[in-house]
């Protein structure tokens, strides 16, 4: 039983509004009661997941809203939210000894060094990995949520796009058929130019805000001889979730169960399973030591993991309007993105996949634009090549355009506001994203003839 195929066809835009009203409330709250904001963001957010659920089950009936529910957190949202805790629990175990000074040169290297690993570790490890030394590094700093903004342009989403590990949509097309380094040779280009501006533009802001800081306060992170690492082990066990997350993508043994009435496969749950024993052998193993040096604690991971939820939930209704294709209320917009011989436009596929994946989160929107160009791998890979860089591009770079973008997005605002270090609410980073990314990516539709 599937919304798609058996109610997705009378639903109305009206649907979405519970999915419209989380994104406000993400929006609007924390500027308007910050306190409130942050003793009740998930009482506010299961309010909406239920604004949802209670009208969906009284049209549709408790089955099929059972069915949905259970399809959303058992399908999508726990492997997300296990993935994510696995690399939360790892990068929160490895401690940077030696305090590194912010400066305008080291901050661009780390930012550099941040999107090269993203390709190895994805862009939730990495961003986890390299934040709390940023934060430490440019802890006597007045001026450094600009530092932060930038990270999660750079480490967060465009950083990963050369690579099915990079970022999730990525891995979505690998499951899918598309070729591991096919990403990599038809990403290099875009991915290279946004990298190189943003990190020379980066620079330029952080030298100003630098020299007008003039002499620092006391540095609060203590000089250390030497800059080293504790809880090494977590290194290997970043590794393993490497391993984990490639090998459900290649190793196909056709074996399936039913839970709850979901298809889950052999693979996806031995790479569930792999994620959570990996996460207890880094509590287990990592020197207490090291976590308390990192003031590793779970309120971050608890608010990314309470507001995806409700995400999930509240998208369902939507991910389906646009699943129903030319006849359903979406029907015009995905009319739009085809050229009058049925083949995909390109450049309408970037902007339409981009734009949805900053709101709707990238992964859910890659899978709409795949399916709508066709789903057929080989195809896309060759004939319409164009069209799956496109949306492949579309939904890696604009990930970056809000907090709910991508996963690591909110992750990162949440370690840093819990460091002390103001960042702009959900408009003033939209704000922030508009001015610097949207011309950008504007100079790579016209670079590359997407």
């Amino acid at each position: 039983m599937t919304l798609t195929a058996h109610a997705a066809a009378p639903l109305t835009v009206v649907w979405a509004a519970p999915f419209a009203g989380l994104l406000l409330s993400i929006a609007c709250w924390p500027l308007a009661a910050p306190r409130f904001w942050h003793r009740h963001f998930g009482k506010i957010a299961a309010g909406w997941a239920l604004a949802f659920i209670a009208p969906f089950t009284l049209v549709h009936g408790t089955g099929m809203a059972a069915a949905q529910v259970a399809h959303a957190l058992l399908a999508e949202y726990l492997p997300f939210i296990v993935l994510l805790t696995a690399l939360f629990t790892i990068s929160g175990g490895i401690y940077v000894r030696g305090n590194l000074h912010g400066s305008p040169a080291l901050n661009t290297v780390l930012l550099a060094a941040g999107a090269l690993l993203a390709n190895v570790m994805g862009t939730t490890g990495a961003s986890m990995l390299l934040i709390r030394p940023l934060i430490r590094a440019n802890d006597n700093r007045r001026h450094n949520a600009h530092v932060i903004v930038f990270f999660i342009f750079v480490v967060g989403n465009i950083g990963g796009a050369l690579t099915p590990l990079g970022d999730p949509p990525l891995f979505l097309g690998f499951l899918k058929g598309v070729g591991f380094f096919w990403t990599a040779r038809h990403l290099m280009g875009p991915t290279l130019f946004l990298l190189a501006v943003l990190l020379a533009l980066f620079y330029l802001i952080d030298r100003h805000w630098y020299r007008k800081e003039g002499v620092q306060p006391v540095d609060p992170t203590p000089n250390t001889p030497r800059v080293g690492c504790d809880g090494a082990i977590n290194f290997a066990l970043l590794g393993a979730v490497v391993a984990l997350v490639l090998v459900s993508g290649l190793w196909r043994p056709g074996i399936h169960w039913g839970i709850a009435g979901v298809e889950v496969a052999l693979q996806d749950l031995a790479r569930d399973l792999g994620l959570i024993a990996v996460t207890a052998a880094s509590l287990a193993l990592t020197p207490r030591a090291a976590r308390a040096d990192n003031q590793f604690h779970w309120a971050p991971m608890q608010e990314v993991a309470k507001l995806f939820a409700a995400i999930f939930l509240t998208m369902i209704p939507v991910i389906a309007m646009l699943q129903a294709g030319t006849n359903g209320p979406f029907g015009s917009l995905l009319r739009a993105v085809t050229r009058a011989d049925g083949t995909p436009e390109p450049a309408l596929y970037f902007w339409s996949t981009g734009l949805l994946s900053a709101f709707l989160d990238n992964a859910p929107a890659y899978l709409v634009f795949f399916n709508t160009a066709g789903g057929d791998a080989d195809r896309l890979m060759e004939p319409l090549a164009g069209a799956l860089a496109a949306i492949s591009a579309g939904a890696v770079f604009m990930g970056a355009l809000t907090y709910i973008g991508n996963a690591p997005n909110l992750m990162i605002k949440a370690i840093a506001e819990d460091r002390g270090i103001k960042m702009p609410g959900f408009l003033g980073y939209l704000t922030w994203s508009g001015a610097v990314l949207l011309p950008l990516f504007a100079g790579v539709t016209w670079l590359l003839r997407f």
